[in-house]
């Protein structure tokens, strides 16, 4: 379901279990790694991928019908995620391999960066066409981290976003080949491996804080020193 792997100062993680949909365990195995990642020591940085033609179409909304009692407690894990995912104290880099959808649309745009596949697979805000109004917590996540004209095409129409049109939009920062999404993700990522986390802390703490905290999560201290 999650894969973590560790090449040199990048640790990447990987999605791989078909459409990477978010239920109760992708998302305590999500958890689970960013424990991992946020616990080690010494120069380190994330990045995140998916496998095949998806980074991950969002949440399983199947499972979510069929758990109706667990859903309050999967959205405030969800909005954790994000929130984490925003405040870790290391670089971050989604590679999105392919089509992030809803929830996973977010996630990427958590990250530091985003390096999305030029040829295939789409960046994409779905809710409006579902019927599923976005969280505060949500919205807040997307308007910190997008241009304020492509968040509200991106949530009132619920637009498609190839790679080139991404970048175009300042939701990806590049737009590459198939084949260079991942490699280009652990380059960026390793080379800024090395900042300082006590000093990411406090960035994160004024650029996000205010996510951060809306999404349920803490700025963590820094435990990498």
């Amino acid at each position: 379901m999650i894969k973590l792997d560790r090449q040199d100062a990048v640790w990447i993680l990987t999605m791989c279990d078909g459409e990477n949909r978010f239920n109760r365990d992708s998302l305590d195995a999500l958890h689970g790694a960013l424990d991992t990642v946020q616990a080690s020591a010494g120069p380190a940085a994330l990045v995140t991928t998916g496998e095949g033609k998806f980074y991950s179409n969002g949440n399983d909304l199947d499972w979510l019908v069929g758990a109706p009692d667990e859903i309050d407690g999967f959205m405030t894990d969800l909005h954790r995620l994000l929130g984490r995912v925003i405040g870790l104290p290391l670089v971050t880099v989604a590679a999105v391999n392919g089509h992030a959808f809803g929830a996973a649309a977010m996630l990427a745009v958590a990250h530091d960066f985003v390096i999305m596949r030029a040829d295939r697979g789409y960046w994409c805000l779905p809710e409006a066409d579902l019927g599923l109004p976005l969280t505060p917590a949500m919205f807040a996540v997307i308007s910190a981290k997008l241009p304020k004209r492509t968040a509200h095409e991106a949530i009132v129409t619920a637009r498609r976003y190839g790679g080139a049109a991404a970048q175009a939009a300042g939701i990806a920062h590049r737009a590459v080949g198939q084949e260079q999404v991942l490699a280009e993700a652990i380059a960026m990522a390793a080379e800024l491996a090395g900042k300082d986390r006590r000093t990411l802390v406090e960035h994160r703490r004024l650029l996000y804080g205010d996510v951060i905290s809306r999404c349920g999560a803490d700025v963590p201290a820094d435990t990498g020193e």
